[in-house]
């Protein structure tokens, strides 16, 4: 079978980092048991719109406490600085006290352990100094699910398409919530429904344009009836200074 057509796929070569200025991003997210008629982000905390308030300002944010099973555990925190560009910081747990970064961070979005036995095996909380959590990465998982992003300064991220399912005993509203860079205001940008086991899909066949600097938010609405929910979505970032994909 010849492979040659795969390397002259756009899709692949953005995958291997051969397209000048450009990358992809993949979020994803899910919520353990949403309660019934209420709102909260797609992440890992239930009932919970995500503390964005709590990252008004650039911080120090920690890993809290761990677990005496999860003591060493290396793991990295992914983020954003106070210029808004990306920062990546990884650090060794303690089960006998919190540990924090020696980078501020003004926004949070992914964290994963890097090494240090098969899986986390109880959650870890990651907080705003000391107070907020901002992450948390549940036990068995080794990673947050977090379906919230917002996209680093000197880019574009061009949204391709996104996806949504309830577990077979939920049913929803979804949306997805925008708030353009220098605004207070969270703006629905995409709404969709999930019901009993479903799973919602759309693909932007024009990518939907996303500002550098701005937040983007994935949130459930249950109604009639409580549950898990995942959501995922994906994007295109290129360089604003108009070189990528050439």
């Amino acid at each position: 079978m010849s492979y040659l057509k795969y390397f002259n796929d756009e899709r692949i070569n953005l995958a291997r980092g051969l397209m000048r200025n450009a990358s992809s991003e993949h979020k994803f997210g899910a919520v353990p048991s949403m309660s019934q008629s209420q709102t909260g982000t797609v992440w890992d905390i239930n009932d919970t719109t995500y503390p964005w308030r709590a990252l008004a300002s650039a911080n120090n944010v920690q890993i809290a406490t761990v677990n005496a099973a999860d003591n060493l555990k290396q793991i990295s925190i992914v983020g954003l600085d106070s210029n808004y560009n990306i920062q990546i910081e990884t650090l060794t747990a303690n089960s006998s006290a919190a540990v924090a970064t020696t980078g501020t961070y003004l926004r949070v979005y992914d964290a994963y352990v890097v090494d240090g036995g098969e899986t986390n095996v109880a959650d870890i909380n990651i907080t705003n100094g000391g107070s907020t959590t901002i992450a948390r990465m549940l036990a068995g998982f080794s990673r947050t699910k977090m379906a919230i992003y917002t996209v680093p300064a000197g880019y574009t991220g061009y949204l391709t398409q996104g996806t949504c399912s309830a577990q077979a005993s939920a049913d929803g509203t979804g949306n997805m919530f925008v708030r353009y860079f220098g605004k207070e205001t969270f703006r629905v940008g995409h709404t969709f429904e999930v019901t009993g086991g479903s799973q919602y899909f759309y693909n932007f066949n024009v990518p939907l344009p996303i500002p550098e600097k701005s937040d983007i938010d994935i949130r459930i609405t249950t109604r009639s009836n409580n549950g898990r929910f995942t959501a995922a979505f994906d994007l295109i970032l290129i360089e604003n200074d108009g070189t990528g994909l050439r």
